[in-house]
């Protein structure tokens, strides 16, 4: 009686066994196979955003396969590696791509892209991510509103410096009713960027594509 026990015991945790097995199986091949779609939705989704926030026609290379990792937390936004996307026209600049966030969102981080032109121009800026309350702050999405737009062409000195804000602080920037906290982190942001941008423009442009961690020089980083 005590062997058929055993045995009937044994058979229970074999199936039971076998059952984790194929789920297992059964959840790793899900994943993989939903891993590879979220991976060339993210990348087309990347490809459209970046033909947004660059000038229409003025480059010719993959601009999403030159890009480098940079780090400067002061004017990125994050102590997390920021990927800058460079676009030329044979061989030379054109413009590049900022991935910044704006870390004093409302809601949390707001991701954005900033495209510059070489000469320091705002080609574009879209958000990518966010948690902006719908309705309110959800309004920097270009889907939802046409405020992100009026980046477009500005550049530092075009406003001033001091000028680089929402009109609640003194600038020319709209903000949002009830979301002026959103409207400031994204101006803020892209202010930022654009300094960041002058003072590394030249090793942005220079620097080997797939270079890892670029950091800011020590006498400009944080420089304002």
């Amino acid at each position: 009686m005590r062997a058929e026990t055993t045995r009937s015991m044994f058979r229970a945790a074999a199936i039971l066994a076998g059952f984790a097995v194929i789920g297992a199986l059964l959840v790793a091949i899900t994943w993989q196979s939903t891993a590879e779609r979220i991976a060339e939705n993210e990348r087309a989704f990347l490809l459209r955003s970046l033909t947004d926030v660059l000038p229409e026609g003025a480059y010719d290379n993959a601009v999403h396969d030159d890009a480098i990792t940079v780090t400067d937390p002061d004017l990125l936004g994050t102590e997390d590696p920021v990927t800058v996307y460079r676009a030329r026209r044979d061989g030379e600049p054109v413009a590049a791509v900022l991935t910044p966030v704006a870390p004093g969102g409302y809601s949390g981080p707001i991701r954005l892209l900033v495209g510059v032109g070489e000469d320091g121009t705002l080609s574009g800026v879209r958000v990518v991510a966010h948690r902006e309350t719908p309705g309110l702050g959800d309004k920097i999405e270009v889907e939802r509103d046409d405020w992100i737009l009026d980046f477009t062409g500005r550049r530092l000195g075009q406003p001033p410096r001091e000028q680089w804000a929402v009109r609640r602080d003194g600038g020319v920037f709209d903000q949002f009713t009830g979301a002026t906290i959103t409207a400031r982190a994204v101006v803020s942001a892209v202010r930022d960027a654009l300094i960041y941008f002058e003072a590394n423009r030249d090793r942005l442009f220079s620097t080997p594509a797939g270079t890892h961690g670029l950091a800011a020089k020590p006498d400009e980083e944080g420089q304002e």
